[in-house]
């Protein structure tokens, strides 16, 4: 393992953010073999207190989604807000890479780390920051998440859910790791560039934005109102469009998903699975667009609704698979932990924990002749500061007096 040629050896990413969506971006470069040094607050960045939230005990020593933010990575803390902090960034940044962060506009001003003030001393370095609402506009410095800049501003929670209800129970980190993955992009398509003629570049993305272009099909159409037998958001589930689309509920009080977006090819073979091929002789049951035109959409949807409800979850399973539909379970967070597929793909890592082992989930992008990277577990807050500032030159002496002034610590070692 350590000699794999990783894409992205030697490469050296400096992180100044918290929560999510960089440090998803951060350990996606670690993972690619940059080495990333997480920069943080004397209080720790705010993803480690979040357990209650998602259920999980709050023990710095078995802190899995902080490890799934942060693994492979080396942290420090910094006070950035005093003169002999920020000498400390700098020097990190003499030789840095990639500069990644998600402070507001307005902070970083305060701070003189704006992208056109670094850039006059580090031309090459590729600043890459990631916000809510993005870096121009009125709405620029306002703080966002994905509940609040990804789900609802963007249309997501006030359009899809059942009509008459609720919006849906969100998860966090949905919107930040889609954004994770945007900017990511940009950052490595930056590095491109960088290295072919030594320039660095801004590149940004922002939950927003993000949320925006993965729903660009529904908000593109729903320009049109309802003059092409579309329907506005939010509806009720009978009114869809495509009467199999929304899931289906089994004999055995499980939900199955079946897809085809052609309704001509998976129609016919829905109405075989469920044992109503006469349905195909109806001329208008036969076609959707005569389906909509009919006002027989809630019909349709109730067709298939009943249809599915006559056998259980696995007896359903090899008859859609015969007929090549489509299909998949509506599986629980527990069950998708033991998925076999997903385990035959590497898309787990077991991690041992006070408490047990636990399945740890990995970042998407696999490369057939780069082995997979050791999943390192995060940095503990402060972990590797006495070796971070040692590697800038700092001596003994010097790291203490940082230390006792309060503008760099040391963390516990694991």
């Amino acid at each position: 393992m350590e000699d794999v040629k990783r894409p992205l050896d030697g490469v050296k990413v400096v992180e100044m953010a918290t929560f999510i969506a960089v440090p998803a971006v951060g350990r996606i470069l670690a993972d690619m073999g940059a080495e990333v040094i997480k920069i943080e607050s004397a209080k720790g960045d705010n993803l480690r207190f979040t357990a209650p939230n998602e259920g999980r005990p709050s023990d710095p020593h078995e802190d899995t989604n902080f490890d799934l933010e942060n693994a492979n990575k080396k942290g420090i803390v910094l006070d950035l807000r005093q003169p002999k902090g920020k000498e400390v960034l700098f020097k990190l940044l003499d030789d840095a890479d990639v500069f990644l962060t998600n402070w507001r506009p307005g902070a970083l001003a305060r701070q003189n780390l704006t992208y056109d003030e670094l850039k006059v001393k580090y031309p090459k370095l590729i600043y890459a920051s990631l916000t809510g609402y993005g870096d121009k506009g009125p709405d620029k410095d306002l703080p966002g998440f994905d509940y609040t800049a990804f789900f609802a501003r963007s249309g997501w929670s006030g359009s899809l859910y059942q009509k008459g209800t609720v919006p849906s129970n969100l998860i966090p980190a949905l919107g930040d790791h889609q954004a994770a993955l945007a900017l990511t992009a940009g950052v490595l398509g930056a590095l491109y560039r960088a290295a072919k003629t030594g320039k660095g570049e801004n590149v940004s993305t922002n939950l927003l934005h993000t949320a925006i272009w993965v729903q660009s099909f529904q908000i593109q159409g729903a320009q049109y109102g309802t003059e092409f037998h579309g329907v506005s958001y939010p509806f009720d589930r009978r009114e869809n469009p495509l009467p199999y689309q929304p899931a289906v509920k089994t004999k055995d009080d499980r939900f199955l998903q079946v897809m085809g977006p052609n309704f001509s090819i998976y129609w016919p073979l829905i109405m075989k699975a469920i044992g109503r091929e006469d349905v195909l002789d109806d001329p208008v049951m036969n076609d959707q667009k005569k389906i909509q035109e009919a006002g027989r959409l809630g019909e349709a949807y109730d067709l298939v609704q009943e249809g599915f409800q006559q056998k259980t979850m696995e007896e359903w399973i090899p008859i859609l698979t015969e007929l090549d539909i489509p299909f998949a379970a509506c599986k629980t967070y527990e069950e998708v932990s033991k998925d076999e597929q997903a385990w035959a793909n590497d898309v787990f890592y077991e991690m041992d924990y006070p408490r047990g082992p636990k399945a740890l989930v990995r970042t998407p992008i696999d490369m057939s002749d780069t082995p997979l990277p050791n999943y390192d577990k995060a940095p503990l807050l402060g972990e590797d500061t006495e070796e971070v500032l040692k590697g800038l030159g700092y001596t003994d002496a010097e790291i203490k007096e940082l230390e006792e002034a309060g503008i760099a610590k040391q963390g516990e070692r694991k």
